[in-house]
Order: structure tokens, then C-alpha cells, then sequence
């Protein structure tokens, strides 16, 4: 069924950014494709067209904040306004804490948490005029517990939930609202773009990523819920029953983690 809503999409070019830009395209909404590889975000741009959406691109590498407000204002000028924001783009690692290069940590933390802060805190003020709107952010699993060879990952993730779940107690009252997407293992190239220590790609599918859910499910779990404007939806598979062993069992959650395999 037709939305006609504007989406912004960061992280569009592959995984569960490529999948949910072609869920939203099937519904011909006006899309706004952003990430890095512009020649294959091109592609996907074609797809969502053919599936019936007008859709632009925005190529961009998130890790240069000095112009995301910039990025962001382009983003709105397109079609006038962004009624749905879904900051997806992040980057992992395979690290541990104290091998890995402080600017690893750093492109993380760029990448996964203030590049989404920058975007949103350009955004909000519109929305707000526009009467309200949607931000969704992809944080993860390992943003409700530690995780090996995660350290910046996993603090990014964490990160991304104080910063939104205080948005949306700040702004509930102006129409805005939060979903925060918590993926678990989705089979995605996330492990292939994940960094090491010293910042060169692992260029490796692990084993629990290539078991994991496709991202087209993921996908369609992920945009009912952003229709649906719920405050957080977990995707992928028994894996997500970490997330409840550790709220409810936290001493045997800590006790699992020190046994999951480095990968």
C-alpha cells in the first residue's frame, strides 16, 4: 500500500539498508539513499525505481562529520522535508581493547554514534515544524551487553541507545518518535567491512554472521515496526535471547559471553 512518506536511508548500499530501501520502495515512497560506494548505492537506486519509488542518492562517508550538516541539509532540499530517518550505516571491529589503535576506536564512534547525533540534532528542529516524524537508528545486541573483540562497537551501540531513548522522552510531546533497531546475527557484510586492530578491513564472513537471518526478513520486521512507530524491535534468531538473560540473569549472561567464540 502506498505511503508517499520521505525516508532517508543511511547504510543504503548493502545488508539490511539495501533490503529496507526495497521494502519502502515496493510501498513507493520517496527515498533518499546515502552511503559510501556510490557506484553501488547507483544500483541500488535503480532497483527502488524500478519498484516504483522515486528515489535520489546522496553518496556519502559518515566518518567526516565536519559536513554532515551539510549532508543533511541536501538530504532535506530534495523533497522539501524527512518524515522517516533511518540511521543505519555502522562499521564493527575484531579487536581487543587494549591491541586495537585508538583511531579505530574513533572511526567507530564517528561512524556508529555522532555521525546519527548530527544528523538528528539537524533534523529534529524540521520534523518538529513539519509536525512530527520518525527517527529509526540500527543499534544492536552488543548495545545490551559486552561483547569480545567489540569493545568499541559495543560502547557506539550502548551509546546510541542513552542518546535516542533521551530524545524521544524530550520530544514525544512534538510528534517525534523513536525505534530503535536491535539486530542480532543478520547475514550481512558487516563482518567483511568489520575493522582490525590496526583499521585493515577482516574481510571475513564469520560463522555466526553467515548462520544469521537473511536481511530481507530482517527487513520486513524492520518496517512494520517503523510503521508501527514501536519504541525498539528485535531482529535475527535465538541469539536474541541473550538480550532477556541478561536483563533478567545478568550474572549468567557475563558468564556466557566469557565462552562466545572470537568471532
Amino acid at each position: 500500500m502506498p505511503t508517499n512518506k520521505i525516508i532517508w536511508i543511511t547504510g543504503a548500499s548493502s545488508g539490511i539498508g539495501e533490503a529496507c530501501a526495497y521494502q519502502f520502495a515496493g510501498e513507493k515512497s520517496n527515498l533518499i539513499l546515502t552511503a559510501t560506494r556510490a557506484d553501488r548505492l547507483a544500483v541500488v537506486q535503480q532497483e527502488c525505481i524500478r519498484l516504483g519509488a522515486r528515489c535520489e542518492i546522496l553518496p556519502y562517508d559518515l566518518s567526516r562529520l565536519e559536513q554532515i550538516d551539510e549532508l543533511t541539509d541536501k538530504a532535506l532540499a530534495i523533497f522539501g522535508q524527512i518524515d522517516i530517518a533511518f540511521l543505519n550505516a555502522g562499521i564493527s571491529q575484531r579487536g581487543k581493547t587494549a591491541e586495537t589503535d585508538f583511531e579505530v576506536d574513533r572511526k567507530i564512534m564517528d561512524v556508529n554514534f555522532f555521525a546519527p547525533v548530527k544528523i538528528t540534532k539537524r533534523l529534529l528542529l524540521k520534523m518538529i515544524e513539519n509536525g512530527g516524524g520518525t527517527i529509526a537508528v540500527t543499534s544492536s545486541i552488543s548495545g545490551k551487553f559486552g561483547f569480545p573483540l567489540r569493545s568499541a562497537y559495543a560502547s557506539s551501540k550502548f551509546a546510541l541507545y542513552g542518546f535516542f531513548e533521551t530524545v524521544q522522552a524530550e520530544y514525544y510531546n512534538d510528534h517525534i518518535r523513536v525505534v530503535m533497531v536491535c539486530p542480532g546475527r543478520v547475514r550481512t557484510n558487516i563482518s567483511f567491512n568489520a575493522l582490525e586492530v590496526d583499521g585493515s578491513k577482516h574481510n571475513l564472513m564469520d560463522e555466526g554472521q553467515e548462520k544469521g537471518i537473511t536481511a530481507e526478513k530482517a527487513a520486513r520486521k524492520i518496517v512494520k515496526a517503523i510503521h508501527k512507530q514501536k519504541s525498539e524491535v528485535l531482529v535475527g534468531g535465538k541469539e536474541l535471547l541473550m538480550v532477556f538473560i541478561n536483563r533478567f540473569f545478568p550474572s549468567i549472561s557475563r558468564r556466557i559471553v566469557r565462552k562466545i567464540k572470537n568471532t
